[in-house]
């Protein structure tokens, strides 16, 4: 009995993941940019959440100069991964490259703006750990990045 229930359960389980797998939104939005994004905003999320834990916790920084720190730290990182790895950038020539930066800096300075009131507010208004509160502007600014990065800052084709 055992064993039927097993491979029922495991019948059950390849359903919802082949219903999920087939829904037309989930097929829109799980492309292999969105995917690789997800990837290298985790990687400049652990960059970004690490460096301000480290600077707090341990050096004992300012909460708001340890999150303005951070947050230079994680742009460094998320350019050369998005523009190289995510996007695929096909600036060419310094003068291209270089409006393309702008671009990327304008957008990542607009979210740091954000990021830095927010946490600020989150930090000085709501109760509770500020960890807690930079983890929550944190996942809004990746959602205005990846839009800002993929329609405004990066030079590709249509087939990327």
């Amino acid at each position: 009995m055992k064993n039927f229930e097993k491979v029922n359960e495991e019948n059950t389980n390849s359903n919802i993941i082949e219903k999920i797998m087939t829904n037309k939104l989930i097929k829109k939005f799980c492309t292999k940019e969105v995917i690789l994004y997800v990837v290298f905003g985790i990687l400049t999320t652990l960059v970004n959440i690490g460096s301000f834990y480290i600077m707090t916790s341990l050096l004992h920084f300012d909460d708001n100069f340890a999150n303005n720190i951070a947050i230079v730290l994680a742009v460094l990182v998320a350019y050369f991964t998005n523009k190289d790895l995510v996007f695929h950038s096909e600036a060419k020539g310094f003068g291209e490259k270089f409006v393309e930066f702008c671009k990327f800096i304008l957008g990542r300075l607009l979210t740091m703006f954000i990021e830095s009131i927010g946490g600020s507010l989150l930090f000085k208004y709501v109760p509770i750990l500020p960890i807690i509160s930079k983890c929550i502007i944190t996942v809004v600014v990746i959602i205005l990045n990846f839009f800002i990065s993929k329609f405004f800052a990066f030079k590709t084709t249509s087939k990327n």
